[in-house]
């Protein structure tokens, strides 16, 4: 009987590790937050003024600004970002927070040279005074070889 018990304490301690995240509640501001990642242009709107962002080099921004000016030292121009379609993961906390994860292909410039990429972007959303903005941003450059896109 105690055997069954502890199994019983264990198996109901253990089982919300292994829940699914939840994609569907917040159908409105899912689909206000995926209009972010799918147009650059909203995406630069939407940073709040307390913003920290981590670039695929290790860099550290505090603002819009420094990200910026972090991009020039680098000598680095986007020519465009593009969702991966299907490659989101948009998770929401009380209508007010979120978190998204999703998968760019990225044209850049750096140096004078062209290279494309894949991109990791983490980000993290808050809602203020109605609107959605940016609070966090990291992106991590995929390694193909070792994680082939399975979008």
């Amino acid at each position: 009987m105690k055997k069954l018990i502890i199994l019983l304490i264990l198996t109901i301690l253990v089982s919300p590790a292994f829940a699914q995240v939840d994609t569907i509640s917040f159908a409105k501001e899912r689909q206000e937050l995926r209009s972010f990642i799918h147009d650059p242009a909203l995406i630069a709107k939407a940073n709040c003024n307390d913003l920290i962002m981590v670039g695929a080099k290790g860099d550290i921004s505090f603002s819009t600004q420094q990200t910026k000016g972090s991009q020039d030292n680098q000598k680095l121009i986007f020519k465009s970002v593009k969702t991966i379609p299907g490659s989101e993961y948009i998770r929401i906390y009380n209508a007010t927070t979120a978190v998204i994860n999703w998968l760019a292909a990225v044209q850049l410039n750096v140096a004078g040279q062209d290279i494309a990429i894949k991109v990791r972007r983490l980000e993290v959303y808050v809602k203020k005074d109605g609107s959605w903005c940016r609070v966090a941003g990291q992106g991590t450059q995929v390694d193909e070889m070792m994680f082939p896109n399975p979008h």
